[in-house]
């Protein structure tokens, strides 16, 4: 099986190349106050060997931005595009309209609207496929990827159960990825779940008979696996872990929060 490399994370690595994020617009504030770092981390993701890439428009969407939202998903793809050599895949990021890790607070009939919103203007913008990330709410989840498939680029959902699976069981994301798969979602990955957790919800959602893949967070900092371990020796075993997802069925894998370049290198020389 060809396994493909996704990206790592954005938000955290811009924390770590001294970008002062703030809630709610959070990694967005990156276009403006800092376009070159953004530009970089796109470049050093590439470099290291990720060939499927998402923009940073996690949070470019009315509610977390605000106003000027549809400039800012404009510039976050415009600079991905600066960055990434021909051939890459660049997905559009949809996000949960509230909180990625409080389901209870999505807001029903109003997040499709947005979603709906979301997914035309990262059309426009010139996106090669869509992803929508980190859910954990079915409802929710199942309705930003029917606004992607509307557009008619490629759509991939990717599900979290938060990151120390606190959120679902396994057999809870197994059965969202069966009702994407029904009504066209082309991949199922899983998402922000800690390295050392993931493996079981990769098993369910095979269950599903979608493609599938993962991009785990770097779990608790003790683990070493990321955030202020983030040296090669923790790039490694990441990609000690990597393997076992591949062995489940994943054939896309990337990183998630406390990842970066290293981890993706590690990723690339050991499994695409």
């Amino acid at each position: 099986m060809q396994v493909q490399i996704l990206d790592g994370a954005i938000g955290t690595e811009l924390i770590s190349r001294g970008v002062e994020l703030r809630a709610p617009q959070w990694s967005a504030i990156a276009m403006g106050a800092a376009p070159d770092v953004l530009r970089d981390i796109h470049r050093d993701y590439a470099n290291a060997g990720a060939t499927l890439h998402i923009a940073n428009t996690f949070r470019t969407q009315p509610r977390a931005f605000g106003e000027g939202w549809r400039d800012a998903l404009g510039a976050a793809i415009r600079i991905a595009r600066q960055a990434l050599p021909t051939g890459c895949t660049l997905l559009g990021s949809i996000a949960p309209v509230e909180d990625c890790y409080r389901p209870d607070l999505s807001p029903g009939a109003e997040a499709r609207v947005v979603h709906e919103q979301l997914a035309a203007a990262l059309a426009t913008a010139g996106c090669d496929a869509l992803i929508c990330e980190t859910h954990s709410n079915a409802a929710e989840a199942l309705a930003a990827s029917e606004a992607a498939i509307s557009t008619g680029l490629p759509t991939w959902l990717s599900l979290t159960a938060g990151p120390f699976a606190e959120l679902a069981t396994p057999a809870q994301l197994g059965a969202i990825a069966k009702d994407a798969a029904s009504i066209g979602v082309e991949r199922v990955l899983v998402n922000c779940i800690a390295a050392t957790q993931i493996t079981p919800y990769l098993e369910a959602i095979e269950r599903a008979g979608v493609p599938m893949g993962a991009y785990a967070n770097a779990g608790a900092k003790d683990e070493g696996l990321g955030w202020e371990a983030a040296g090669r020796r923790a790039a490694e075993a990441y990609a000690d872990l990597a393997e076992r997802w591949v062995q489940a069925g994943a054939s896309v894998v990337g990183g998630c929060c406390g990842t970066g370049p290293l981890h993706v290198q590690a990723l690339a020389e050991r499994l695409a």
